[in-house]
């Protein structure tokens, strides 16, 4: 009892500490060119950043899920969607030639160093995060089929 209590309190302490907007952290895009997180993301619309890497399985599955039913979100809800890799600066290559074979219709950015990742506080990959006016709405870790249609659920709730 006494080890359920104490891991309630460290819980619900890391909940208090956790990141509860996006940082201005500089991102590559595919091209090389740096920009800050900022730029990109619109304060007055629903953003989806999704925290991927090559070597995650779950996260290309989870993109390939969005990508399916992309079109059918973008015509019902006004939002934008960020993919940004996590693969370090060895592996950019091979972000790069996934992104053009898969043809996805997202932004696609590098965060090689995973200073974006760090200062969201997060160690796990694929990261679904929603943003509205640089806050986070919602955050989600790991992908099971099915999850793009709670994701959909979600930007609803937030959709204006």
């Amino acid at each position: 009892m006494k080890r359920i209590l104490l891991f309630l309190i460290l819980l619900i302490s890391f909940s208090a500490y956790s990141q509860k907007s996006i940082p201005n952290i500089n991102l590559n895009d595919l091209e090389g060119k740096k920009t800050k997180i900022f730029d990109v993301i619109d304060d007055n619309k629903i953003t989806v950043i999704s925290l991927w890497a090559t070597w995650c399985v779950p996260c290309i599955k989870e993109l390939d899920a969005i990508n399916e039913v992309y079109y059918d979100w973008k015509e019902e809800l006004d939002f934008n969607l960020i993919a940004v890799s996590v693969d370090d600066s060895r592996s950019v290559r091979r972000a790069k030639a996934l992104v053009n074979g898969k043809a996805w219709p997202y932004e696609i950015y590098l965060d090689s160093n995973q200073d974006f990742k760090r200062a969201l506080g997060t160690s796990f990959i694929p990261q679904t995060l929603i943003v509205k006016n640089r806050k986070i709405l919602y955050q989600h870790t790991g992908y099971q089929p099915g999850d793009e249609d709670y994701l959909y659920e979600k930007l609803n709730t937030y959709a204006d």
